[in-house]
């Protein structure tokens, strides 16, 4: 076994994953087993480096480009003398003293070196560019306003013309700047030129109770699916009333399996067509960034085109309401046979391509959780495709089906105003996902989440069979109510959709462009990664003020179903728990991301989803 070339509590020259910037670091322990340091930066940053990208301080000292016995200047005007004196050149009675020049020459020196430092900074805290190559070291102020880059280079403008005057009349010898430009350009060459390797470690933290958790997931999750639906179906949906349990037989059908084929593979050509624009993910640990299609919304349109042509060819699309468990059970079949094609797949992926939740080394928790961070057949992105597409339209789809059965089985004219309250607000929902559907490529589930059973089920099945639950109950159960009441539950969706979407709105403009004037109001904590935690506006609110709105729509949904059961509010019930599980990992990632200054994100704002709750 090698022996380890750094001890604990050694201060060293560590290099940032992704880039060839070294910062001051601290080894705070070691791994025999991975060969791994574990390192600490200056803002609280915790990171695991090989030993090849660490380095000892004293190879960062700057060596000497000239010789301490004369200036170059002196050694210039030995060699060649003007009959006429400089213009610069002081007269005899009043030449300066040796120390006096040296003072001077000391100065300038200190005047270059403090605008060479002064140029990486401008760079390094750029914020258009949104990477890992940035500064690492604490920020000077905990707090700055959008606009403080701007403020940044307009004050470094004096000391970049101090520079270039001092260049331009520089008594330097050509020989010597000769020389000084070489040093320069070999300690350039040392830093740039070392190869970008990747960290791999291994998933150390399991989530969702680790091997045993996930495995009971695996099963509790359709599970619960299958029993939601079947309560819907009684007549006395009580907790108490346990449904009885069909014939196996019966929850197989195979036409409901190919319209699941059907359904999926439409969407994925319709995912094909060159409609849209394509953008850039966020970097990935090699800092490379994929390309996605946005054409959301324009698959959209087209699926309601075609169901539009079904309709009016009298297609019956209540069957789907007749058969919706054996449409659930071919859906989850699907989703199986689908994580299992994406794990055996993983296996044979690069390590810079897995997941860094989904990389344990067991089988069922990377199963669950996705081994492989973004799978793809080509340019054809399977996890970015799953998130919105099938089962999002879907369940349009579904309340619609659940809309037409409902008129056809008590014999209605038009829909009940629950239903249209219901059908209503999540398709505003829907639309609103596709519409900024580009928002998607900066959570949690793209950036982090690997592609596995967890989003695969979710997408597929959780999201359409699930979410279309209060109009599926709406059919069996009619709940009629008044204008007023429909009209205060309509106010309370509008007030958690305006504060889901501004905020939103808000955090995605920011990391876009964070210099945008539109946003010069906004304050921020600058973070160790480049990024701000914005300070003001919903985000100085509460932390999590998209999951708030999130929550508030949600208990609009279930409203219109009345208070005679429990099973309608399933879904917000269940929706708070998602995220107040999801705000924990959140904040479990962001103290690891940012360090001291999400610390002082969190003394700032204080309440994480409910203010002055929770």
């Amino acid at each position: 076994m090698p022996s380890r070339k750094f001890a604990d509590g050694e201060v060293v020259m560590g290099r940032w994953p992704g880039s060839v910037l070294y910062y001051e670091v601290q080894v705070t322990s070691y791994d025999d087993v991975a060969h791994l340091y574990t390192v600490k930066y200056k803002d609280g940053t915790e990171l695991a480096l090989k030993e090849s990208d660490i380095r000892s301080q004293s190879s960062f000292k700057h060596r000497k480009s000239q010789s301490s016995s004369s200036s170059p200047s002196r050694r210039s005007s030995s060699r060649s003398r003007s009959r006429s004196r400089s213009p610069g050149r002081p007269a005899k009675g009043r030449r300066r003293s040796a120390s006096q020049s040296r003072e001077h020459k000391e100065d300038k020196k200190k005047t270059i070196q403090e605008t060479s430092i002064a140029l990486p900074v401008l760079v390094l805290f750029k914020p258009s560019e949104n990477n890992t190559k940035r500064y690492n070291g604490e920020p000077e102020s905990t707090e700055k306003n959008a606009t403080s880059c701007i403020t940044l280079e307009q004050k470094l403008k004096p000391d970049l013309e101090i520079k270039r005057v001092l260049e331009q009349y520089s008594l330097r010898s050509r020989k010597d700047d000769k020389k000084k430009e070489e040093i320069y350009s070999e300690k350039k060459t040392f830093v740039a030129v070392k190869p970008i390797e990747k960290v791999s470690t291994k998933t150390k933290e399991l989530e969702f109770g680790g091997r045993i958790g996930t495995f009971m997931l695996i099963l509790v999750l359709p599970a619960t699916v299958f029993y939601l639906l079947l309560m819907c179906k009684q007549d006395d949906p009580s907790l108490l009333n346990f449904p009885p349990l069909p014939a196996l037989e019966s929850l197989w059908d195979w036409r409901a399996f190919g319209v699941i084929l059907l359904w999926f593979f439409l969407q994925a050509a319709f995912y094909l067509l060159p409609i849209g624009k394509v953008v850039e993910g966020l970097p990935l640990s090699s800092g490379r960034r994929l390309q996605y299609r946005i054409n959301g919304f324009y698959a959209f349109i087209l699926t309601a085109a075609a169901i539009g042509v079904l309709l009016y060819f009298e297609f019956e699309l209540h069957y789907l309401y007749d058969h919706l468990m054996q449409f659930a059970v071919s859906a989850a079949a699907f989703s199986l046979a689908l994580s299992i094609y994406l794990y055996v797949r993983s296996l044979k992926a690069p390590e810079e391509e897995l997941a860094p939740g989904g990389n344990s080394g067991y089988f069922i928790y990377d199963f669950f959780t996705g081994h492989e961070l973004n799978p793809r057949i080509g340019s054809f992105d399977l996890k970015y495709f799953c998130e919105l597409r099938p089962g999002l339209i879907g369940w349009v789809v579904i309340n619609l089906a659940m809309l037409l059965a409902e008129m056809k089985i008590h014999n209605l004219s038009v829909p009940s105003l629950s239903m249209i309250l219901v059908n209503s607000f999540q398709l505003l929902y829907v639309v609103d996902a596709l519409w900024n559907e580009e928002a998607v490529l900066t959570t949690m589930d793209i950036t982090h989440d690997g592609f596995g059973f967890m989003l695969a089920f979710g997408d597929l099945v959780w999201v359409p069979f699930v979410y279309s639950l209060q109009a599926f109950y709406l059919v069996g159960h009619p709940t009629p109510i008044t204008w007023p009441v429909a009209a205060a539950i309509t106010v309370l969706n509008c007030i958690g959709y305006y504060i889901f979407r501004s905020a939103n709105s808000q955090k995605n403009n920011f990391r876009r462009n964070p210099a945008d004037p539109k946003l010069a109001n906004l304050k921020f904590i600058p973070t160790a990664t480049g990024k701000g935690l914005l300070v003001t506006g919903w985000w100085g609110f509460v932390r999590h003020p998209n999951y708030l709105g999130d929550i508030i729509m949600a208990l609009a949904w279930s409203l219109p179903c009345g208070f005679n059961h429990i099973l309608p509010y399933f879904y917000v019930i269940y929706f708070i728990c998602l995220l107040v599980h999801r705000e924990a990992r959140d904040e479990h990632h962001c103290k690891q991301k940012y360090g001291l200054a999400w610390e002082r994100y969190c003394q700032r704002v204080p309440y994480r989803i409910f203010p002055y709750i929770y």
